[in-house]
């Protein structure tokens, strides 16, 4: 079998080494453009086209899948497309090339959490239980019939670090042992229940800003759904504050003024919210290192005080 492979971020780069390892015959792989990054601002190739080289496979990156983009692509004669966080939407005619399709490895059990963000939203909404599904594409966002699932629990110490890792195994499992299966699978796929469809867009700077006059529950939640790729952030003294780890007291209860500091001590920060206490462990002030609470007070005793405020961001 013919494979075309397309992704982009570390996630999907997993996913094309499991292929690769379990000797799939992988004949191109279609990545985004490179794009600057670091202090120089220097192009990085994406972790995609790095595992792809190092194979020995030929990397397209094209900005569009213009009809110039279809034409090479159809050249390639592929049996089959596997898509995991490329990053562009598949038309209708790429999605017609492959004698067998084009399937999609998703980090939410879908029809829960369609759309750019699923770890994330997982996260934040609380929910008990995420997954990755193996879908059939179409054209709609990620609203093709589904033919595998592989589910695990979300702790509460799960952040979206620790859960990516670990949905990403799952899904490299999943992809693997799918394709001993396939053309079983592909001829009774599962339709979407379109009653459940929730949605997760791209997170924004907005996302990011600590509200502190909601629950201490939802806070937290948030709080762990963005580490720690683009962390929780407030405004403390006037310069930039970022939440890292916390837990949450109580989720009951107005015990100060949101976002007062009610109490210091070896076991973190206590935060005041608009319901309940948030108890922050870990923060990175700005210019240094991410630090425990407790380590910060114990080099610096009167970076924070009972009493102030930790304020909510206002020009983001």
């Amino acid at each position: 079998m013919r494979i075309v492979f397309a992704g982009t971020p570390d996630f999907a780069a997993k996913h094309l080494e499991s292929l690769l390892s379990a000797g799939f015959n992988i004949v191109s792989a279609y990545s985004q453009p490179d794009r600057p990054s670091g202090r120089g601002k220097q192009l990085q190739p994406t972790p995609v086209k790095r595992v792809a080289l190092a194979a020995g496979i030929p990397v397209k990156q094209p900005l569009h899948l213009d009809p110039e983009a279809c034409d090479e692509l159809r050249d390639l004669n592929p049996d089959i497309i596997v898509v995991v966080a490329y990053g562009l939407l598949l038309s209708r005619e790429v999605l017609d090339l492959p004698s067998f399709g084009c399937i999609n490895v998703h980090a939410s059990l879908l029809p829960r959490w369609r759309g750019a963000a699923p770890i994330e939203y997982a996260l934040m909404s609380g929910d008990a239980k995420t997954g990755v599904s193996l879908m059939r594409m179409d054209p709609g966002l990620d609203s093709g019939p589904v033919l595998a699932y592989s589910s695990t629990n979300i702790s509460d110490d799960d952040d979206s670090g620790t859960l990516s890792d670990r949905l990403c195994s799952l899904g490299c499992e999943l992809l693997v042992n799918s394709f001993q299966k396939l053309p079983t699978l592909l001829e009774s796929p599962v339709p979407q229940n379109t009653h459940l469809v929730t949605y997760a867009p791209k997170i924004t700077k907005l996302d990011a800003k600590f509200v502190p006059s909601v629950d201490a529950l939802k806070i937290h939640n948030k709080l762990r759904a963005l580490f720690p790729r683009s962390p929780l952030w407030c405004l403390h003294q006037g310069q930039r504050l970022r939440l890292l780890k916390s837990k949450v007291l109580k989720t009951e209860g107005v015990h100060g003024q949101p976002g007062e500091i009610l109490k210091l001590g070896n076991n973190g920060m206590d935060l005041a919210c608009g319901n309940g206490i948030l108890r922050v462990l870990q923060v990175q002030a700005e210019g240094r290192k991410p630090m425990a609470v407790a380590t910060l007070l114990n080099g610096h005793a009167d970076f924070f005080k009972v009493g102030q405020i930790l304020h909510e961001p206002i020009n983001v």
